[in-house]
C-alpha cells in the first residue's frame, strides 16, 4: 500500500514530479493552504504533516490524534490556522498554529470526524461525521460553541463540498443520498445579533 504523496505540475513534462515521503501508512487527507504555500496531509498512521514548496520532508509533524486523520481544513480568515479531525478512536477536532508549530484548542465531537470546511464569510466551520451519529455540525471559532446539529444521513457522511458563494453545502454519505444544506446564509449573518434562535429555526 502506497504511503507517498506525488506532487505534479500539469504544465511540466510527465516525468517531472516530486515525491513527498513521511507517512508510515496510507495518506487519507490532503489540503493546500489558501496561499498555496503549504500542503497539509493526514494519514492512517494518525499523523498530521505540513509540507512547504521546497522540502521533500514534512516541515511540521503533529501526532496528537489517536486515529486516522482524514478531515483537514485551513482557515481562510487567519493565516496559518489549520484544523484536523480524527477517526472513530479519536473523535477530536484539533487546531494548530502552523506559524509557530503550536497546538491550540480542541473539541471532542462524539463521532468519527470525516470532513471539515470553514465558512468563507464568518468565523464558523462545519464538520461531518461517521460512527456513531452520522451528523453534520456547525461550530463557532474560537469559542467552539456548537451552533446547530443537522441530521438525516444514516451512514458515514464521507463527502462535503461548499457552493461557490459559500452559503450552502452538499453532503454525500454511504446511504446513497446527497443532501443540500443552507448553513452559512448571508441573511443569517446580518440578522444573527437580533434573533439567532428564530433564524436557526427558519433556515436550518
Amino acid at each position: 500500500r502506497d504511503r507517498v504523496i506525488i506532487q505534479r505540475d500539469i504544465r511540466t513534462p510527465p516525468h517531472q514530479f516530486k515525491k513527498l515521503t513521511g507517512h508510515k501508512q496510507e495518506v487519507c487527507g490532503l489540503k493546500w493552504s489558501p496561499d498555496r504555500q503549504h500542503l497539509a496531509s493526514g494519514g492512517n498512521d494518525n499523523k498530521l504533516f505540513v509540507w512547504n514548496q521546497s522540502s521533500l520532508c514534512p516541515v511540521q509533524k503533529y501526532s496528537d490524534h489517536v486515529a486516522a486523520v482524514k478531515a483537514i481544513a485551513w482557515s481562510p480568515h487567519q493565516h496559518g490556522l489549520l484544523a484536523s479531525g480524527g477517526g472513530t478512536a479519536d473523535q477530536y477536532i484539533r487546531f494548530w498554529n502552523t506559524l509557530t508549530g503550536q497546538p491550540l484548542q480542541s473539541v471532542h465531537t462524539g463521532s468519527q470526524v470525516c470532513n471539515l470546511a470553514w465558512s468563507k464569510t464568518t468565523h464558523e466551520f462545519v464538520s461531518t461525521h461517521g460512527y456513531s451519529q452520522h451528523q453534520i455540525l456547525v461550530w463557532k471559532y474560537p469559542s467552539l460553541q456548537q451552533v446547530v446539529c443537522l441530521t438525516g444521513h444514516h451512514c458515514r457522511v464521507l463527502y462535503l463540498a461548499m457552493s461557490p458563494d459559500g452559503q450552502s453545502i452538499v453532503t454525500g454519505a454511504g446511504d446513497e443520498t446527497l443532501r443540500f444544506w443552507n448553513v452559512f446564509n448571508k441573511s443569517r449573518l446580518q440578522k444573527e445579533s437580533r434573533s439567532a434562535l428564530n433564524l436557526f429555526s427558519s433556515i436550518r
